[in-house]
């Protein structure tokens, strides 16, 4: 199963690269196998993500930017709200970074 990465960039993904780099330097793992564990976690937030998540989410706002490249939509929201059948939210500024899904099946 082919995984984006872009889940390393969410609080998680950060905090478990700071993590493995920390192991990393002090010696107690390897670079392999630090590397080995993101891959991993690509792919089990992947899994997690399609399998688990059953909730949809309404998104309105004010477009300040939008970009595709490499197949892949980044939309910067100002004054952004989210919505689903419990609660709304509202957001100053939020950025929205969206993969086809179809790519991982290649």
């Amino acid at each position: 199963m082919a995984t984006f990465e872009l889940y390393r960039r969410s609080t998680i993904g950060m905090c478990l690269t700071e993590t493995l780099d920390e192991m990393v330097s002090s010696g107690t793992l390897s670079p392999e196998l630090a590397i080995q564990v993101l891959v991993q976690f690509d792919k089990s937030m992947t899994e997690a993500l399609e399998n688990q998540v059953k909730s949809k989410v309404t998104v309105k706002g004010h477009l300040h930017t939008y970009r595709f490249c490499d197949n892949v939509w980044t939309f910067i929201l100002t004054d952004a709200q989210f919505k689903n059948e419990e609660t709304t939210e509202q957001v100053g500024k939020v950025k929205i970074v969206a993969c086809d899904s179809k790519l991982l099946t290649q």
